[in-house]
């Protein structure tokens, strides 16, 4: 049952999932299902009778067909051709925290970026766009937890003072920052944060490996403080309390 186990790889990477979201689905662990398209174990049956219920597909196939063979053309040629068929919007692949690490090894691997999740955005047109979940309050009011889309920037002579980046670097990892270029040395950039409280720093331009022009910046909503009236009560008495300490201190007139 070899082929159970590469058709299952096949199906989960078609479908965009990652190992342990299409575990998840399977009610498995994310380790049995990597065994399974090592094929270092053979599927159990109910295992795939849930893969044969999620895409259509027949036992038979499953376990006596090579289902990316036989479709034609290989798992990243059909997701490459349906990220194509959205005519004038542009599918996004979401690069999560816990995605971080993995990314900056597998950047330049398309098989990599295809597992990544997508999404679409009505504001977003057609072009080569790309989210990332950013940490930290270095980019303050933007808050940690945000997920910025970036417009990838194939030039750096295109890069405009003081616009804020997603820089993949070899040293700093992936970073929100603004941008301001040297103009005595072009080795080099100036990396900096909204928040005053971080210092500027440099970066050498051989370092970057890729940039990501800011676009759409998505925060949740945060819930609005409200007061009751004992709150507001409350509120006005110590403004009174402070008030009359400051009168106090007063000279008379």
């Amino acid at each position: 049952m070899a082929i159970a186990g590469k058709n299952l790889k096949y199906l989960r990477k078609l479908r965009g999932w990652t190992q342990e979201e299409f575990a998840t689905r399977l009610g498995i662990k994310r380790s049995l299902l990597g065994a399974y398209e090592e094929e270092r174990a053979e599927p159990r049956t109910e295992v795939l009778e849930i893969v044969s219920d999620i895409f259509k597909v027949t036992l038979d196939d499953l376990l006596r067909s090579d289902i990316g063979e036989g479709s034609g053309s290989n798992y990243l040629s059909k997701r490459r051709q349906l990220k194509l068929s959205t005519p004038g919007q542009s599918i996004i692949p979401f690069v999560p925290l816990k995605a971080a690490a993995g990314y900056l090894n597998g950047y330049g691997d398309p098989e990599f970026v295809d597992e990544l999740n997508t999404f679409t955005l009505p504001m977003v047109a057609s072009g080569n766009f790309r989210a990332f979940e950013i940490v930290g309050d270095s980019m303050l009011p933007t808050p940690s937890g945000s997920v910025i889309v970036g417009e990838k920037v194939e030039d750096m002579e295109a890069v405009k003072n003081n616009q804020a980046y997603i820089v993949v670097s070899k040293t700093e990892g992936i970073v929100y920052k603004r941008i301001l270029r040297n103009n005595r040395s072009r080795a080099k950039v100036t990396l900096v944060s909204d928040n005053p409280v971080y210092e500027p720093y440099q970066l050498a331009m051989e370092d970057i490996m890729e940039l990501w022009a800011a676009q759409v910046v998505i925060t949740k909503v945060s819930p609005q403080q409200r007061y009751d009236v004992t709150s507001l009560s409350h509120l006005v008495s110590n403004l009174q309390e402070q008030v009359n300490t400051i009168k106090k201190k007063l000279p008379n007139a």
